[in-house]
This record gives structure tokens, C-alpha cells and sequence, in this order.
């Protein structure tokens, strides 16, 4: 039987989603059983897909609109109804199998809908905190039950890890976060509120603003780790995996410093191969 029951042709247009984005998800979620590992694809998929109706050009309103059409379509899967999209059926198959949540879905729609609302220059830290909430943490409470622990402890892993990756994501995008005219580091670090990036990135508190981020992640990341021991250990094997990658770039990030925001930084192959094998499989 193909995983979670599903139509083979269904599995390969999610999996084909996930392999399109280039990113290295495809290859760490490798480690989960079948059923759980194309539950994540689909989770995945549905993440990808609504960032990208925000990330596209084209007019403020139509946006909205396909937005309320997978809130209709998230209602629908909880009234056990999947439209013809192969994403639809297999996230209607993992809510079943695992207990998925419709208010998480909601969220990550709600957070998407907030960056495709105004160009956000320096948020406050409560708007910040909610977006990661929303974006982040959100994915991880539907991440935490199909890697299969629904406790009330994964939500906590979840809470805290998905605000530590979404800060490193902010902090190693912020040169390219900028060229759109974002600007994801709170308004309350800087010397006055900037009133566009240019202003932001030319701030001379700009070094110390991302070593207070730092400190921020590194405090999720912390407490993150600190809630998975009380969880099913095989369980959190995935979420362990993505935090020690995610805090690794952080590290390098560090290193790095924050006056060359536009230099990239990415692990290097044997790093991750590292990173797989003390983390993804134990």
C-alpha cells in the first residue's frame, strides 16, 4: 500500500512541490517513516504554495481572495471534503491519520496575509512575535503531531523553535528582506523607528540590533531543546535535526558579523552530513 493510502499519482505532485523548492527539507525529512514523511511533504506544499499566491506579483485584492479560497478549502478538509488538488487530498488523509489542527492551518494563512498586507518595516515586538507565531511556530505545532507526538510538550518545542528558525531566517535575510523593502528586526532596537530598509540598514545601531536578535533565537533555541527532552524522543528526531542545522547557521552567521549583511552564509555539505548523522538518526 502506497503511504498514508493515497493515490501514487497524488504523493508525486506533493513530493514534486517540495523538490521544486530547492531546499534541503526534502532531504532531512528522509529519515521519517512514509506515512509521516509525505503527510510533512504535504504540510510543506500547502506552506509553499500560500507564500507563493503572497510572493507573486499582482494586485493586493486578488491575493486575498486565493487566500480566503484555502481558508474555504482548509474549512472543507475538516468537513471531510478535499477539492482536486492532490495537495487537498493528502493534507485531508494526514488530518485523519494525525490529528491536524484547522486553527494552525488558519494561522500560517493569517501570517502569509500579513506579509503580503504592507511592506513591514521594523515591526514592534509583540507584531514580531506574532508573526513568527503565525508563519513559524504554527507549521511546527501541524509538524510536531505527523512527526508523532501531540503532547502538550510538543507545543512548546513547537512554540519555541519555530520563533528560533524564523529569527535566524530574519537575521541571515536581511540584506535580501531589504531590497524588497522589509525589514524584519523589531522597532524598539533601534535609535528611532526607520521609515524605509535604506534607513534601517544605514541605522549605526544596525551590529548591536542583530547581536540582540541573536540573543533571542539563542534563547529559543534553548528552550526548545530543553522541552523536546520531556518528549517522544523518536518522535522530536526531525525537530532536533532542523534546530541543530538552523542553530549551526546562526554560529556561522556570528562569525561572520554584521557589518558584510549581504555576504551569504550556508553550511557546507559536510556540515550537514554531520548534522545528519548526530541528530537525524539517533
Amino acid at each position: 500500500m502506497s503511504a498514508l493510502g493515497a493515490a501514487r499519482s497524488d504523493l508525486d505532485a506533493v513530493e514534486a512541490i517540495v523538490r521544486a523548492a530547492g531546499t534541503s527539507f526534502h532531504r532531512g525529512m528522509a529519515i521519517l517513516p512514509a506515512d509521516r514523511r509525505h503527510a510533512m511533504y504535504a504540510i510543506y506544499a500547502f506552506c509553499r504554495i500560500v507564500d507563493d499566491i503572497v510572493d507573486e506579483p499582482g494586485a493586493l485584492a486578488a491575493k486575498r481572495a486565493e487566500l480566503d479560497r484555502w481558508r474555504a478549502r482548509i474549512a472543507a478538509l475538516y468537513a471531510g471534503v478535499a477539492d482536486d488538488l492532490p495537495v487537498s487530498r493528502i493534507l485531508l488523509r494526514a488530518i485523519r491519520a494525525y490529528g491536524l489542527r484547522q486553527e494552525d492551518f488558519v494561522a500560517v494563512i493569517d501570517g502569509m496575509q500579513m506579509d503580503g498586507e504592507t511592506d513591514i518595516i521594523a515591526p514592534s515586538l509583540a507584531a514580531l512575535d506574532l508573526y513568527c507565531d503565525r508563519v513559524a511556530s504554527a507549521v511546527g505545532r501541524l509538524s510536531v503531531r505527523a512527526f508523532g507526538d501531540g503532547s502538550p510538550q510538543a507545543d512548546v518545542v513547537a512554540h519555541h523553535l519555530g520563533r528560533a528558525l524564523q529569527l535566524t531566517n530574519v537575521l541571515r535575510d536581511i540584506a535580501e528582506d531589504a531590497g524588497r523593502n522589509r525589514v524584519y528586526l523589531p522597532r524598539e532596537f533601534f535609535s528611532r523607528p526607520p521609515a524605509s530598509a535604506k534607513e534601517a540598514l544605514a541605522d549605526p545601531l544596525l551590529p548591536e540590533i542583530c547581536c540582540r536578535m541573536t540573543l533571542m533565537a539563542h534563547h529559543h533555541f534553548h528552550a526548545a531543546a530543553a522541552a523536546m527532552d520531556s518528549c517522544d524522543r523518536r518522535a522530536m528526531r526531525p525537530a532536533r535535526l532542523m534546530g541543530a542545522t538552523y542553530a549551526a547557521i546562526l554560529r556561522h552567521l556570528e562569525k561572520r558579523g554584521w557589518q558584510r549583511l549581504d555576504e551569504p552564509v550556508k553550511l557546507a555539505k559536510w556540515e550537514k552530513l554531520w548534522l545528519l548523522l548526530r541528530f537525524g538518526l539517533r
